[in-house]
């Protein structure tokens, strides 16, 4: 692993229920890198997601995880989000009760951080939603989806992670939160927060500095976004013929 490697997967598999999910599954993502996942619906990548944050039920059966360097394999939840690294839900979760100041501060507090007005209104202002209007709402079902993607971002910009995985921020939301979302996914790479982005969105491929195409399980294509998206678009076969499969070899992992 080089200095600038953040997170290394090695020969990856994962099974769920008997059935295979990820099968030798190796990528790398560099400190302050965009790496888009895409591919059809079922392939794998937000299994993929989940097996990153150490998910229960999400335990891989053969490779590694290594992040900065450390095996993270086997590590729980809650020790790698301490170590540096977070998950976006596609769908993020409703907190009836819970006003948007405590949801924003829960990361830090897990943490045994403290949090204060002042960096709860720039992470609002940073994801283009007024701390006046919205910090002592309840985040429930009177927001809309894109407001609450924005606010779990809101949180994790201010947890400051290393890692952050990404999973489909584009579903459900309109333009203008499109726009806001791709804004703070530049943040990150700014700071150098690494980001392994989930999409099915050219908007959000647009920002990425490599792509994957998943299929099957396994990643058979890499390489500039556009390229990826264009191939898989255009070129790529059914999975159920495993034609795909030969792309491993020729490109590397």
């Amino acid at each position: 692993m080089t200095e600038n490697e953040l997170l290394q997967i090695k020969d990856l598999d994962l099974i769920l229920d008997d059935t295979v999910i990820l099968k030798d599954l190796s990528l790398t993502v560099n400190a302050g890198q965009v790496y888009a996942l895409i591919g059809p619906n079922g392939c794998g990548k937000s299994s993929l997601a989940y097996t990153l944050m150490g998910l229960d039920g999400y335990s891989p059966s053969n490779g590694e995880v290594l992040f900065k360097g450390e095996d993270i394999t086997d590590l729980a939840t809650q020790e790698r989000a301490q170590k540096g690294i977070t998950l976006a839900w596609q769908q993020p979760a409703r907190f009836e009760g819970v006003k948007v100041r405590k949801f924003l501060a829960l990361g830090l507090e897990s943490q045994g951080r403290e949090v204060t007005e002042q960096q709860l209104r720039w992470a609002l202002n940073e994801v283009a939603i007024n701390p006046d209007r919205y910090l002592d709402r309840e985040v429930d079902d009177t927001l809309s989806g894109g407001e609450r993607k924005r606010i779990e971002l809101a949180s994790i910009l201010l947890m400051d992670p290393d890692l952050v995985i990404l999973d489909e921020p584009d579903s459900g939301v309109d333009v203008i939160a499109l726009n806001n979302i791709s804004q703070v996914i530049n943040s990150f790479r700014a700071q150098g927060t690494g980001v392994v982005l989930i999409t099915h969105s050219d908007e959000m491929l647009d920002l990425a500095d490599t792509a994957a195409l998943v299929c099957g399980g396994n990643i058979v294509r890499r390489g500039q976004p556009q390229q990826i998206a264009a191939y898989f678009k255009d070129d790529c076969s059914p999975c159920g013929d495993n034609e795909c499969l030969v792309e491993v070899a020729a490109n590397d992992r």
